[in-house]
């Protein structure tokens, strides 16, 4: 199932810009307090570093990543997720964009 909303969250207005322009991203808090991102990686090959453990959540589009310790890359499509440890690096690959939600914890 994909996320297609959310009600009820704070939505930072000052975007995320990483690698040039390549993600952009803007922060939310759901009225829990839970904290997630919600963006859009254009077609780039980019490397990352999480600081809490990140569940990546595909709305559009698809992407292929490689988590620590594996050459393999896997594919993710709408309504499928991956998830990366904390304090972990790990790279995504785009050829279209991509829109995910990123779920933090």
């Amino acid at each position: 199932m994909i996320t297609s909303k959310f009600d009820g969250v704070c939505v930072s207005t000052q975007a995320s810009v990483y690698f040039d322009g390549k993600c952009i991203s803007h922060a939310i808090t759901l009225a829990d307090g839970t904290k997630k991102s919600v963006g859009v990686i254009l077609p780039a090959t980019l490397s990352f570093n999480t600081g809490a453990p990140e569940t990546m959540e595909c709305v559009a589009g698809s992407c292929d990543y490689k988590l620590p310790g594996s050459e393999v890359w896997l594919s993710s499509k709408p309504g499928e997720s991956f998830s990366v440890p904390g304090n972990t690096p790990f790279d995504i690959r785009v050829t279209e964009p991509y829109h995910y939600i990123c779920h933090f914890g």
